[in-house]
């Protein structure tokens, strides 16, 4: 077996995104878990990296379960077309601590050991359904988990379970942690649902496109989290489907991505040369803007005994003007990170060439999701950055903090070359 093609996204509602990726499936090396991150691209049936969190503990639970839902449902990818899905809840939690459970902006201002402790209680109960099943549904589990998924406030929850739920914790590159599963036998909303008016009234039209639904719930400050949700569960677009949260993300990432790229092509370019820096749990961030039409660049470096990673291990990807073309080999990093940075630059109404070096150390231990490097970004360009008069002097700074040697990863960055050594039209002007 020379090569083997996976599908990650298949044709999302009405066909609006579709993302595909190709790989080799012999000689992986462990380096190459990098890119892998949990999903078997090796053809073991269970991953060596993941196996070492599962002696990480969480609560029992019984058969029956009551709580506040964060609020959070998924949507699991195994089987597909025939899948299992339903609502996130934790036992014994109130209204008040619920939404910190599954709130990446909360959980962004704790500690690692925190976000696996919280997410290792949070219980996936799942039932049986097929994807076609949000085209008219019927099934009562697949209609409160989307009465739950429109919320925008936590909601009390009660499960019985078809048997008492297994205790582990499942570990993921893309998706946050979750903790014990169990198969739903009966399911009950305690309270309704609090839902925002525009989330409504999107979902009751089934004549709109999903990729217009997303913008109109994003230009409505509608949570990026929330449009994944209700994207993940079927609730949006002509041809309503069940998506894979997994999928889901990264589809979001980049419709939303697109979306305010049509707009910042327009706009004037920033005019100084401008750094960010951030560090969330291990993962620090270098962020360049440059005064140029737009373009992007993810350089990610992978130290020794960082989760996925045994040896060092750097990759890069990037677009020009024009847009991405076929789907990233950084994965669903390379979608988070970029849809933060145009979120800045769709702000400022200005557009830039954008550099982003991502360094994972050791004190990321354990995979957390994608959702750290969009809010890591973020947080980042919520700040004031620093202003040089020219590129080398950023690149200067940034090595005082990078901790890999300089001619180790300075050669991937690829169109800073261009952006260094090629004259703008302005400056003849």
């Amino acid at each position: 077996m020379y090569t083997k093609y996976g599908r990650l996204l298949k044709n999302a509602f009405d066909g609006s995104t579709a993302i595909y990726f190709t790989y080799h499936a012999n000689d992986w090396m462990m380096d190459r878990c990098v890119i892998c991150k949990g999903n078997g691209l090796c053809g073991r049936p269970r991953c060596p990296i993941l196996e070492r969190f599962k002696a990480v503990e969480t609560i029992p639970v019984s058969d029956n379960l009551f709580g506040a839902s964060p609020p959070s449902v998924f949507v699991g990818r195994k089987g597909y077309p025939d899948i299992f899905a339903g609502p996130l809840v934790p036992p014994n939690v109130g209204d008040s601590e619920a939404r910190q459970y599954d709130d990446p902006k909360e959980l962004l201002k704790i500690g690692i050991d925190e976000v696996i402790g919280l997410r290792s209680r949070l219980v996936r109960s799942y039932a049986r359904m097929d994807v076609k099943d949000a085209k008219a549904p019927k099934n009562p589990f697949l209609l409160t988990s989307q009465e739950l998924a429109m919320a925008e406030v936590p909601v009390d929850t009660e499960v019985w379970f078809t048997k008492p739920v297994d205790v582990n914790v499942a570990f993921d590159g893309t998706l946050m942690p979750m903790g014990p599963a169990g198969e739903i036998k009966s399911i009950t909303l305690a309270e309704n649902p609090k839902v925002p008016g525009k989330v409504d009234y999107l979902v009751s039209d089934t004549d709109v496109l999903a990729a217009d639904s997303i913008r109109e719930l994003h230009r409505h400050d509608i949570s990026q989290h929330h449009i994944t949700r209700i994207f993940s569960i079927g609730l949006l677009g002509r041809e309503r489907r069940l998506v894979p949260t997994r999928w889901s993300i990264t589809a979001i990432d980049d419709m939303v991505g697109k979306m305010l790229l049509d707009d910042i092509r327009d706009y004037p370019e920033i005019r100084d040369i401008i750094l960010f820096t951030s560090e969330k749990f291990g993962n620090y961030f270098e962020i360049l803007l440059i005064p140029r039409c737009f373009s992007f660049e993810l350089i990610e470096i992978w130290h020794p005994n960082s989760v996925w990673s045994e040896k060092l291990w750097i990759g890069s990807d990037r677009e020009g003007h024009g847009g991405k073309k076929g789907y990233s080999s950084l994965a669903g990093g390379y979608y988070a990170a970029r849809t933060a940075a145009v979120e800045y630059l769709h702000a400022i109404r200005r557009q830039a060439s954008v550099f982003i070096v991502r360094e994972i150390l050791p004190d990321y231990w354990a995979p957390l999701g994608v959702w750290v490097i969009r809010e890591a970004v973020r947080d980042a360009l919520a700040g004031r950055g620093m202003r040089f008069d020219g590129v080398g002097g950023a690149l200067s700074e940034m090595q005082t903090r990078i901790r890999t040697p300089h001619d180790r990863w300075r050669d991937k960055m690829q169109l800073l070359d261009e952006c260094r050594f090629q004259r703008t039209l302005m400056e003849f002007l």
